[in-house]
């Protein structure tokens, strides 16, 4: 075949390279083959399949053009309400860690473990008696929130929401920060999904999240939200 090519006079280049073809085949200009599939530009991923990101939204980590009713176009706005994403998700990561940590350590559940604070008992670590009392305790927590506030309070605009230093002591702000952004988030707001979740699930069912998923392993179809009594009313 390829001796029969040269012999009419075309170059055996076509067969190389057919998505570089330029030669005219019949009077018409062959193009190069496509697989069928489009590229849309700043669409992909965001909440809505197909939608543009709003141009305020562009440098924002993990965004995903979500900003229907527009609240986050004036700048101000913007900066403040994505550092108190930030504070949410980093306060509900913590919460959920604890929340499950209680239970998973055997100290019941993240209801009945400081119900020593309300019947004025002294506080435990892993059963064992600590040497403080609530308001010690409190007057502690006091500090170092509000050390940490007074300092975000006077930091720069970037810096209050991701401070680094001695709140980085992995030094894992040195890496890929961008990607750690968005890591961050997700995670932030499937921590602020849980704990909301966690505190319908006490309501519902007066049990942990860990006692609640052992019974529903153990009989899903008896041990469900349709069947909690609360969920659904009426059944």
């Amino acid at each position: 075949m390829v001796l029969a090519m040269q012999a009419s006079g075309l170059s055996t280049s076509v067969l190389c390279r057919p998505t570089r073809l330029s030669a005219r085949f019949l009077g018409n200009a062959l193009a190069a083959p496509s697989n069928g599939s489009r590229v849309f530009a700043k669409k992909e991923g965001n909440w809505l399949p197909g939608s543009d990101t709003p141009g305020y939204l562009d440098e924002l980590p993990a965004s995903y053009g979500f900003d229907p009713l527009g609240l986050a176009a004036p700048a101000d706005l913007r900066d403040r309400f994505q550092e108190s994403e930030l504070i949410h998700s980093r306060w509900a990561m913590a919460g959920v860690a604890g929340v499950l940590a209680v239970e998973l350590l055997g100290q019941g559940n993240w209801i009945t473990a400081q119900e020593w604070a309300r019947e004025g008992r002294s506080p435990t670590f892993l059963g064992i008696p600590l040497p403080f009392n609530f308001g010690t305790i409190l007057a502690i927590n006091f500090i170092l929130i509000a050390g940490a506030e007074t300092r975000r309070t006077f930091a720069k605009d970037e810096e209050r929401k991701y401070p680094g230093g001695a709140f980085d002591p992995l030094g894992w702000s040195k890496g890929d920060v961008e990607d750690l952004k968005v890591k961050e988030l997700k995670n932030g707001r499937l921590a602020m999904l849980a704990f909301l979740g966690f505190v319908a699930q006490y309501g519902a069912t007066g049990k942990g999240p860990i006692e609640n998923l052992g019974q529903h392993l153990a009989n899903p179809w008896a041990n469900n939200f349709a069947t909690n009594g609360v969920s659904i009313p009426g059944l």
